[in-house]
């Protein structure tokens, strides 16, 4: 029972502590980000297996790395030169359609990776890519050549009016009232829509959302 209630406040403690350092994915994390979140993965570890390691050994540690990846956050946002040593720069890895050889060995790329990223974002030839940057966060960024780069509706001289966020207004039969009153509506408007699916109750809708168009999308239980 000790070690099942030091399970759940480790728990809670560490999703608090990472809903504060940010929103990132792990996909996203930068170098010194990824190593504070596996090193609080350890320390929450170890007094969950050890019921006679004080909860506190836990929980110090983590609070302290917390501060600290906050103070290096606030840091690299203020101090471009601090950035670079913690974060690193973007290495561009092809340019003027040719592969930088250098920097490929530099940063231990291999040509095999290279070519399953550029795949993997719709590019199957080095010649037709302009620059290709590798970030930070270890993602592959590319600009094509002008000659390549896929069309717009601007290159086509198509308007199409702005997009909206999307709103939803019923969720599992629950009617969302803040968000009916966000898009400026109220309950009379949205009992009146939903009198055109035959629906009388919130209960009996599914989900109901004003979509990026300013439309109406309704689906039944």
């Amino acid at each position: 029972m000790i070690v099942f209630i030091r399970t759940i406040v480790l728990y809670f403690f560490v999703v608090i502590v990472m809903r504060i350092m940010g929103k990132r994915q792990i996909g996203e994390l930068q170098p010194f980000e990824l190593v504070i979140a596996i090193m609080l993965s350890e320390l929450a570890a170890i007094p969950m297996q050890e019921p006679g390691v004080p909860l506190l050994n836990g929980i110090i540690p983590i609070l302290t790395l917390m501060i600290l990846e906050v103070t290096i956050s606030y840091i690299s946002l203020k101090f471009r030169p601090f950035r670079k040593i913690v974060c690193g720069e973007p290495s561009i890895l092809i340019k003027h359609g040719k592969v930088v050889e250098e920097e490929l060995r530099r940063q231990r790329f291999n040509l095999d990776d290279l070519l399953e990223e550029l795949r993997l974002l719709n590019y199957f030839n080095i010649s037709d890519i302009e620059y290709a940057i590798l970030e930070t966060n270890g993602k592959l960024s590319i600009i094509p050549k002008p000659d390549k780069a896929p069309l717009t509706k601007k290159d086509l001289n198509i308007f199409s009016p702005p997009e909206k966020l999307p709103i939803s207004l019923i969720l599992d039969g629950e009617l969302q009232k803040v968000n009916l009153f966000i898009a400026g509506y109220d309950e009379n408007w949205l009992k009146e829509q939903l009198k055109f699916y035959n629906i009388e109750k919130y209960e009996d809708v599914f989900i109901a959302m004003l979509d990026t168009k300013g439309q109406l999308f309704v689906q039944r239980r």
